[in-house]
């Protein structure tokens, strides 16, 4: 059995986050045991944490703080499912999700290994294309968590992103 280190973990609420230190085995431990979270390794964001006071909790002990309970439960019934972790591990994935708040629409985005963006095309009701990329965003959270059996049905293929991104028009004001 390997060594557990000290890992800062993040859920990003939106507005506003859950911060732990979790001991464990590796960085895939963690994500594979808690969905929607985040492992923080930049060494700025380590040494400020240092100071603050935070949880620190080993992976494998039962009883887990509220909020990370809830998503240990989440990812146990995840883990169950068909797809679970498809999309983990991946250097690019395309994924296609649809939007029905307000202003329906739907996003073809390009995530990254941590689940962040790195292109997005939304797609309106309209058909009109609006093609973004981080230069755009103020804040750049994970967007999606890869372990996630249910990406696997938002799967698109890199050259449909592609197509729609060649087809959109810049935000305005780029």
């Amino acid at each position: 059995m390997s060594t557990k280190q000290r890992y800062l973990v993040l859920h990003d609420y939106g507005m506003g986050g859950l911060w732990w230190w979790v001991w464990a085995r590796s960085t895939r431990e963690v994500l594979e045991t808690f969905a929607e979270v985040e492992v923080v390794d930049s060494p700025a964001n380590l040494a400020r944490a240092e100071d603050w006071t935070l949880e620190e909790l080993d992976i494998d002990d039962q009883a887990m703080p509220a909020g990370l309970d809830d998503l240990r439960a989440k990812r146990d019934q995840q883990r169950l499912l068909p797809g679970f972790g498809a999309l983990a591990n991946r250097e690019v994935v395309y994924l296609r999700r649809a939007w029905d708040g307000d202003d329906p629409a739907t996003y073809l985005m390009e995530v990254g290994p941590d689940g962040r963006w790195s292109r997005q095309v939304e797609v309106g009701e309209g058909g009109s294309a609006i093609k973004t990329d981080p230069e755009a965003w103020p804040f750049n959270p994970p967007v999606v968590d890869l372990f996630n059996p249910e990406l696997r049905d938002q799967e698109v293929s890199r050259d449909e992103f592609e197509w729609a991104w060649a087809a959109a028009q810049w935000e305005e004001g780029r």
